[in-house]
């Protein structure tokens, strides 16, 4: 998020330093991550005096689905909905009939409907996702 804040200013490289002091994350921590996301293209690395991590991409072009699975690996909470780690769950005996599976799945579609509509630009615009979704919708009249 720092990185894509950072994005439209006039200082777009910041130095891990800075990504800490201004993310509050250990710079430990920060290193890995910033590694994961030079490796797959989201950020480059510039050394020198005005050095630092940026952004290659723009955060409107980036979804938050994408990021979280590049960082976190799969997202489905079964193992058998997942699209990119498909298991077959140890004690299932029928997929097609499987309740628990059903409404999960029907839980995970809606969730990946959100996270695959929302970029980084939307969590750097100064909206508060929170509050826009949540707030109430408009007054659909009946033709």
């Amino acid at each position: 998020m720092i990185l894509a804040d950072a994005a439209s200013t006039d200082q777009p490289a910041l130095t891990i330093e800075e990504v800490s002091k201004r993310s509050g994350a250990p710079k430990r921590f920060l290193e890995h991550i910033l590694i994961d996301l030079r490796n797959i293209g989201l950020i480059r690395s510039r050394r020198g005096r005005s050095g630092g991590y940026m952004f290659i991409k723009q955060p409107g072009d980036v979804s938050i689905g994408e990021l979280l699975r590049h960082l976190d690996g799969p997202i489905a909470p079964l193992p058998c909905l997942s699209r990119s780690a498909y298991q077959r769950c140890e004690d299932c005996v029928d997929e097609e009939a499987c309740r628990i599976r059903k409404m999960f799945g029907q839980v995970y579609w809606s969730y990946l409907l959100l996270i695959e509509s929302l970029t980084l630009a939307d969590l750097t615009g100064g909206v508060d996702m929170i509050d826009r979704l949540s707030a109430p919708m408009p007054d659909v009249q009946q033709i």
